[in-house]
């Protein structure tokens, strides 16, 4: 059987996805990046807004119009919030929820009675990411939230916090590293309260990692700037723990963060930013920023850019602030107004990219390991541009010979100049 699996949303979502495409093929079916040649299709939805919500709606009508005769499973998110709106939508024939996800893949042969082939459909050591294009995976590590931020409906849907044992996570990440995957990013719904049930934390995983796999590459997903644990920024002075941090600020202003019920200051923030930077050149610290939360003033907008316009970015994802039933902030008093919203939301976009252009600046002139992705350009007299990623996450392209192929392959790269959407290098071999 052919499965095509679809996700909106994080890199949670992405992950799982990973585990279910690898369980399917050890089931003997077929990973395919068609759509429409699918015997079965699944789809992680996502609802940490409303407009995610829509999409994953529009995403299951337009999958189901376009391959009607396939089997359609519905799991994520807004599955989990709208489980009667969606599977009531036209072609969906199971809804996995969140807290069953674990067992999707088991469910969803059990229940739709399609019954696994007796061998293997894919060829040996051939493995999901590849697959669909990826040349680095996604971990999942930790799942659920104990805290309750007044904007976010993500906690609502994915429960309690649970960890996976660490030998779990070591086991996928040698499998993975033995298939050819050389860079591994673990993530988790607050990946920072990583061990809260097992009486471990986070650094604990990175040390063991470190300590009992060789892969070349580890990279931390979304990580909450709070309880952290003491020892946690001196992990980076390992090169195998890639010096790039998404460490979702929100608002730099106190009194916002305190109406979100977020659990760092800004001095805190500032401070630990400080700190990575000075132990490790060149780190990355990129963001996300609510504008228009309920009730912020004019005071608050300014102290907040002021703000973020002294930490300087890497990368900032900007979300206007839209209303989520289900959530403490939908009944807070004074919404902003959506022109006001709209001219923060454009000032903090032009603010954002002439700092990720200032970063990017700053790099020209190393050289860096950088790890060439499998996309690439073709261009004229038998060159093309390959791309990749250095180690603090800057996106790089080089000319090369078209009959040369660098994919999944680490060479340094000396930075030249900022270019449009990524900074250029040469090869240094």
């Amino acid at each position: 059987m052919k499965v095509h699996l679809k996700t909106l949303g994080c890199r949670l979502n992405e992950a799982e996805l990973e585990t279910w495409a690898q369980a399917f093929q050890k089931s003997g079916h077929q990973i395919t990046k068609q759509a429409e040649a699918a015997q079965l299709i699944v789809i992680n939805s996502c609802a940490v807004t409303q407009d995610a919500a829509r999409k994953s709606r529009q995403l299951i009508r337009r999958i189901h119009r376009d391959n009607p005769q396939a089997k359609l499973v519905v799991s994520g998110c807004y599955a989990t919030l709208n489980e009667d709106e969606a599977a009531s939508l036209l072609g969906v024939d199971l809804i996995v929820s969140n807290k069953d996800k674990d067992q999707l893949v088991e469910k969803t042969l059990t229940e739709l009675n399609m019954d696994s082939m007796p061998v293997l459909s894919t060829e040996p050591g051939e493995i999901s990411l590849f697959t669909r294009g990826r040349q680095r995976a996604f971990v999942k590590v930790q799942d659920g939230c104990r805290y309750r931020c007044t904007f976010c409906i993500v906690t609502v849907a994915r429960g309690e916090e649970s960890s996976r044992p660490v030998q779990a996570v070591i086991d996928e990440i040698n499998a993975l590293h033995q298939q050819g995957i050389t860079e591994v990013i673990l993530t988790g719904v607050h990946l920072g309260g990583y061990g809260s049930d097992l009486g471990n934390n986070l650094s604990d995983l990175i040390k063991a990692i470190l300590a009992e796999t060789t892969i070349p590459r580890l990279r931390l997903g979304s990580l909450e700037p709070w309880e952290l644990p003491g020892d946690f920024l001196e992990l980076f002075h390992n090169p195998r723990l890639m010096p790039h941090l998404h460490l979702p600020l929100q608002s730099g202003s106190d009194t916002v963060l305190r109406r979100m019920a977020r659990r760092c200051k800004t001095e805190e923030f500032s401070a630990i930013v400080s700190q990575l930077r000075a132990q490790i050149p060149h780190f990355n610290i990129t963001t996300d920023i609510i504008v228009g939360f309920p009730g912020e003033t004019e005071e608050e907008w300014q102290d907040s850019f002021n703000f973020i316009k002294q930490i300087g970015f890497g990368h900032i994802h900007i979300f206007t602030y839209s209303k989520r039933e289900g959530t403490k902030a939908a009944g807070l008093p004074n919404q902003v107004n959506n022109e006001v919203k709209k001219q923060r939301s454009r000032l903090l976009h032009e603010l954002a990219e002439e700092m990720k252009q200032a970063f990017s600046a700053s790099n020209v002139g190393n050289e860096f390991p950088v790890l060439w992705e499998g996309y690439s350009e073709t261009l004229d007299k038998g060159k093309q541009r390959v791309f990749g990623y250095t180690p603090n996450y800057l996106r790089v392209g080089c000319v090369i010979n078209d009959d040369v192929s660098v994919e999944n392959r680490t060479i340094n790269c000396v930075l030249t100049a900022v270019d449009e959407g990524y900074v250029a290098g040469e090869l240094a071999e």
